[in-house]
């Protein structure tokens, strides 16, 4: 059994759980789980793979640099650097990157304010806004296709070990410090994401566009 096997074993169940939303259209996503930390290790999906079908090649072992580690004929996702600055920049333990259509439909429609801003809605408790007046802020970066220049951008917006960033037109990416919390954070954006959406679709909230701010 591979030193990793634990880690492999929580990062195949959370794939399969995203896998049954629905959330991997067209092999897009990606998701990563550290393994070790001096220096950073972790599992990766590996490039190109249907993410309904649980196979032995679902993940590859990468350094922080996003290099293989073991010999293998596996690309790691595209998108390995957001989750090795994920990784290098807090003591996050667990990184997820999906697309959806709702994730997607927000970010245009908050993009040029660069930020996303929720209040009154239960769901910001599981990111600890527990006050009566609090708000959760998602920021909105650019979808760069050279992805050094896209990991520049995404890495100032980590700052703790628990965070999330809309990528343009991309999808979401969402960290915590366990597999169980990044997957409750990518739960409950989705949520989030899709009541503003359905509020808007019966033109009962049109003011929260402007400034990328809802009331």
């Amino acid at each position: 059994m591979k030193h990793y096997q634990e880690q492999w074993e929580e990062l195949a169940e959370i794939k399969r759980e995203l896998a049954d939303r629905d959330w991997f259209m067209g092999t897009s996503g990606n998701l990563a789980m550290r393994v070790g930390s001096a220096p950073a290790t972790f599992l990766v999906t590996a490039s190109g793979k249907d993410k309904r079908k649980h196979t032995k090649e679902d993940f590859l072992l990468v350094n922080a640099r996003g290099e293989a580690m073991e010999d293998t004929q596996l690309r790691p996702s595209a998108e390995t650097l957001l989750h090795s600055h994920v990784f290098t920049g807090s003591s996050a333990g667990c990184s997820l990157h999906v697309h959806t259509v709702a994730n997607n439909v927000i970010s245009e429609l908050y993009g040029e304010a660069g930020v996303i801003t929720i209040r009154n809605q239960e769901l910001i408790k599981a990111w600890d806004k527990w006050g009566e007046h609090d708000s959760l802020e998602i920021p909105i970066i650019q979808n760069h296709a050279h992805i050094p220049t896209l990991g520049d951008e995404f890495q100032p917006h980590v700052k703790e070990d628990k965070g999330a960033v809309l990528i343009r037109n991309h999808g979401i990416t969402v960290w915590g410090r366990t597999g169980f919390e990044a997957k409750k954070l990518l739960e409950a954006c989705e949520f989030l994401f899709q009541y503003k959406l359905t509020l808007l679709s019966f033109g009962s909230n049109q003011s929260i566009i402007k400034g990328g701010v809802t009331s």
